[in-house]
């Protein structure tokens, strides 16, 4: 009975041990993979900060790498080139924009409630310079190389899509349905955004931001089905 039970003991001790190194060798991956990502993400905001104050000609690989604390190769080892980082800055962007806009359509929600959240966001969205300038140097980079523009059109259609049916969405919830096509609407909310956001961001003086967020709660009210 004594061996018996020095067997088991000997077998749940060695599962333990091999549990444990396991459990050690995933988590020393996962920080890798951490790190890796950390180390990613810090490259894209300096590159965004200092795209955005002086366009991405004039920011060199070298000045992004020390702005978020690396080398060279550390830029290197995550992105194969300063348009590839810069391409990653625009989608991380976006994303970050898709997420904003999903937490105001949560279901749970009065329908009042989510339409009044999502007017705000898209009223908001021209306040973060970072943003827009690095989206208008991607815009001036496409009207210049055909290359990135095919590169920045497949970024801006799947905006499109991300607009349509977000719109379809509060369509469906209201049971009402738009006045003209809803792919027209979508360009017209993301056209009008930038718009504005050009104007204020090259003539500052000549439109007060309460009447920028008015003009664009306006147009957003009309794109969003009357409750």
């Amino acid at each position: 009975m004594q061996v018996i039970s020095a067997y088991l003991y000997l077998i749940v001790l060695t599962y333990t041990v091999v549990s444990v190194n396991v459990a050690r060798m995933a988590r020393k991956r996962l920080s890798r993979a951490d790190s890796r990502e950390r180390t990613a993400q810090r490259l894209m905001d300096a590159a965004q900060r200092l795209i955005a104050r002086r366009g991405l000609d004039a920011t060199s690989v070298e000045e992004i790498a020390e702005a978020a604390g690396y080398s060279r190769g550390a830029f290197y080892s995550n992105f194969k080139s300063k348009e590839d980082l810069f391409l990653e800055v625009l989608r991380r962007d976006q994303q970050r924009i898709y997420a904003r806009f999903t937490v105001a359509l949560n279901e749970k929600r009065p329908p009042d409630q989510v339409q009044s959240d999502i007017r705000k966001l898209y009223a908001g969205l021209h306040q973060d310079s970072d943003s827009f300038l690095t989206w208008t140097e991607g815009r001036m980079l496409s009207a210049r190389e055909p290359k990135f523009r095919a590169k920045l059109a497949a970024l801006i259609a799947e905006r499109r899509d991300f607009v349509v049916k977000l719109i379809e969405i509060l369509y469906q919830r209201t049971g009402g349905r738009p006045q003209m096509p809803v792919e027209p609407l979508a360009m017209g909310l993301i056209s009008l955004i930038e718009g504005v956001g050009l104007f204020l961001a090259s003539c500052p003086g000549e439109m007060p931001p309460d009447a920028a967020e008015s003009i664009l709660q306006h147009f957003a009210d009309c794109v969003m089905p009357r409750l």
